[in-house]
């Protein structure tokens, strides 16, 4: 899958990135990063931060609730 939501159960950004992609009928998979400390490794090594939402489009990482970057992301990848 080309599209990752990190996140946690009490994030109110993470439901509004997942609810975004949604509407744009973009396929993601959706990690928990509280229930898995692998994935949460991950990002912090990768973004040097540990917020979330983090969404991972391709290699391309947006931290945070970053609607103009998702929509770059995704269209650089021919995803919207």
């Amino acid at each position: 899958m080309n599209v990752v939501v990190y996140s946690t159960n009490s994030c109110p950004w993470c439901v509004k990135a997942k609810e975004y992609l949604d509407s744009l009928k973009v396929a993601y998979e959706s990690v928990n990063v509280s229930e898995n400390r692998d994935a949460a490794a991950e990002i912090v090594q990768k973004t040097r931060q540990r917020g979330v939402p983090v969404v991972k489009v391709g290699e391309r990482y947006i931290v945070g609730f970053d609607q103009s970057a998702i929509d770059s992301a995704l269209r650089d990848a021919d995803l919207i």
